[in-house]
């Protein structure tokens, strides 16, 4: 950011590219998808607008991350002020046990794994961080993030086989 306020365009193109997928990622998790891109548009629009406020002398993370989390709070205020229509009830409500069944179960398969080697397959493989990302956020080198999500998915497929086995 400190770059694209000087003027520097190729980091700027940048610098919205990585925004836009970390956006992507934090708005999955809090608003419907239907409203994820709208979301994410509207706070690049709102970081472009207001990159003059930016001080590069203090972190970017928090800056940005105050941004979206007040865009956040927009969009389900208006969620909140927009009319809906009584629910039917005589409308049919769709069975979750098997997913419920399948995400208790996951959550069992997770805990057998050592905890690096569950946090690394959950940040990457469920909740769509990269490699690098993970390595980040958890303190581990960006190969031992590839190791950990290696073995721990070797070892949940032999925790899998040897259930199945056991049936």
């Amino acid at each position: 950011m400190a770059a694209a306020q000087v003027g520097d365009a190729n980091a700027y193109t940048i610098l919205l590219g990585e925004l836009a997928a970390w956006l992507r990622r934090y708005y999955a998790r809090r608003l419907p998808p239907s409203m994820t891109d709208d979301a994410v548009q509207n706070v690049l629009l709102a970081i472009h607008e207001k990159r003059h406020t930016y001080d590069p002398a203090r972190p970017f993370g928090p800056w940005l991350a105050a941004i979206a989390r007040y865009k956040w709070i927009d969009r389900l205020r208006a969620l909140k002020a927009e009319a809906s229509e009584p629910l039917d009830e005589n409308m049919g409500v769709p069975d979750h046990e098997d997913s419920v069944i399948a995400g208790s179960t996951f959550k069992q398969l997770l805990a057998e794994l050592k905890p690096p080697q569950a946090e690394a397959i959950r940040l990457v493989k469920l909740e769509g961080y990269s490699v690098e990302e993970t390595s980040q956020a958890t303190g581990q080198s960006i190969s031992l993030v590839k190791v950990n999500i290696h073995r721990g998915l070797k070892r949940l497929a032999s925790i899998i086989k040897a259930t199945r086995d056991a049936d």
